[in-house]
């Protein structure tokens, strides 16, 4: 098996990270968790063993974290940490500006430079390269056509070759991802419309602080199970992340609260 060879290596390429991930993440919803999990473990140690190399400390903290559980879960980022990965690749794992959601918007909000709601491979390409070059590494261009390319194949989860919010955010660590929250939540097309008129109580068009705080209390409300509303405050800085100056648009409150139509 490909996957559990790539984990006997000493240094893991990029396309051999990529079909580690997709290996063990078989119902390709986005992280590692349950049985995929478990199985993840009990091959990395086999595979260690059977090149003769030991568990690093980073993998030795990991197993005795996940390894005695069922109900543990981790993301791209996660793996990332623990896998010996080349080290500009990992660069994109390990960046500042994603270690929280509302930085993660704010970035999105950068490279969606025509607010299209979709990251394009030209603006991922854009955005890798520069992260890398505030890290003060320097590639090639092939050598970062080929890292957008497999960020693309990573994270594009409906095969449409650019990425949407929520697929970008499988770089936030999993207990930072609050977009995983409202995945849940989200409404048709028809019916987020109808909540934005609602909410945009002087109909102006965007929806500000305030009233963002009026949805995302019903919202809370009538989701308990989903959403914790003493989260509320957490909730609201990382939406607003993604407004103008204050002013939260149809189309940036549409990224977080409508379901994607066929």
């Amino acid at each position: 098996m490909a996957a559990e060879t790539h984990l006997q290596g000493v240094e893991i390429s990029a396309a051999q990270f990529f079909e580690i991930w997709n290996h063990y993440d078989s119902d390709g919803n986005g992280y590692l968790d349950g049985k995929e999990l478990l199985n993840f473990i009990q091959e990395l140690q086999q595979a260690r063993k059977k090149a003769g190399l030991e568990l690093t400390p980073e993998m030795k903290a990991f197993v005795d974290q996940y390894g005695k559980s069922t109900d543990g879960k981790i993301g791209i980022v996660e793996l990332a940490q623990i896998l010996p990965t080349e080290e500009n690749f990992l660069l994109f794992f390990r960046c500042q500006q994603l270690k929280s959601s509302e930085e993660f918007m704010q970035t999105w909000r950068k490279y969606d430079t025509d607010h299209s709601g979709f990251i394009e491979t030209e603006e991922l390409k854009s955005f890798l390269k520069d992260l890398l070059q505030k890290a003060n590494k320097k590639i090639d261009d092939s050598k970062l056509t080929e890292y957008t390319e497999i960020m693309l194949k990573m994270f594009d989860s409906n095969n449409d070759g650019k990425l949407e919010l929520t697929e970008m955010a499988s770089l936030l660590p999993v207990q930072e991802n609050f977009l995983l929250q409202f995945k849940s939540v989200k409404m048709c097309g028809k019916e987020f419309n109808k909540a934005f008129e609602l909410y945009d109580q002087d109909g102006n068009g965007y929806i500000d602080e305030n009233e963002l705080d009026a949805l995302l209390k019903d919202l809370c409300e009538k989701n308990k199970k989903d959403l914790d509303i003493n989260n509320l405050a957490t909730y609201k800085k990382n939406i607003m992340a993604l407004s103008d100056g204050g002013k939260l648009y149809r189309t940036e409150l549409a990224l977080i609260l409508c379901a994607e139509q066929d």
